[in-house]
């Protein structure tokens, strides 16, 4: 226990990650230090989340947030230089909310075997479909923040993550987006201060991808912090 105190996560602020602090947060575990690649002009990678997004919500769970901006092409050696950087920082073990791509953990495992950090991964091998209505059940709320449109049209960016959408999404798309379908951002959760954040919308882009990933266009939703606006869960003024 007193090991896995010193825990860090890797943090992309979606619903999966948020999932497994808390199940390790409830099993008495402690997870200070919450870990986001970013752009290297600061915005959170795939989910594209502004720095003061993603830094508040971090605050706002009672967490230390170390961003970390990657050099173009430099994704493996900065994570590699991240992680021993975490070890030598007293920390020995890191949280993935990785839910069953098997490649993807072939390839997380020995870079935490190459700092010497022992990698967590809570939610491995459950349903999906498990997962998802674990998620809704608990109280995690969240929105939409980017779309693929190769599974989901544009009308999809920055809905509420809840049974609604679940039931609507198109057959064969992953409720919990595991194959990239959608990404996530958490605005309130058990064990947030001061009731969750307030945020409203902000642009929408569209971004084209190129060689090498597979041809497509993904709707970025901006979200950004509403200090006028009530809170998840309190009466309008």
């Amino acid at each position: 226990m007193d090991e896995i105190a010193r825990a860090a996560i890797s943090w992309s602020a979606g619903k999966d990650c948020c999932l497994a602090l808390l199940r390790l947060r409830e099993q008495g575990f402690a997870v200070p230090t919450f870990v986001t690649m970013c752009e290297p002009d600061g915005t959170s990678k795939a989910h594209g989340l502004s720095v003061e997004l993603v830094a508040a919500q971090v605050a706002a769970l009672g967490g230390r947030w170390m961003p970390v901006r990657v050099p173009p092409g430099a994704y493996a050696p900065t994570f590699d230089a991240t992680l021993k950087r975490l070890r030598e920082t007293g920390h020995t073990h890191m949280v993935f909310g990785d839910i069953d791509l098997q490649a993807h953990r072939d390839w997380l495992e020995p870079a935490c075997a190459r700092a010497g950090l022992q990698p967590l991964f809570p939610l491995w091998g459950e349903r999906r479909d498990a997962l998802a209505a674990e998620v809704i059940a608990r109280g995690i709320r969240a929105r939409l923040v980017v779309v693929d449109t190769r599974w989901l049209d544009a009308s999809f960016a920055g809905a509420h993550y809840d049974a609604a959408l679940l039931a609507r999404l198109p057959a064969g798309t992953c409720p919990c987006g595991e194959e990239g379908e959608f990404h996530t951002f958490v605005f309130d959760a058990p064990g947030m201060t001061a009731g969750g954040l307030a945020i409203r919308g902000g642009a929408r882009r569209e971004v084209a991808s190129s060689p090498p990933f597979a041809p497509t266009v993904q709707v970025f939703q901006e979200f950004v912090l509403d200090g006028d606006a009530p809170r998840p869960g309190e009466q309008a003024r």
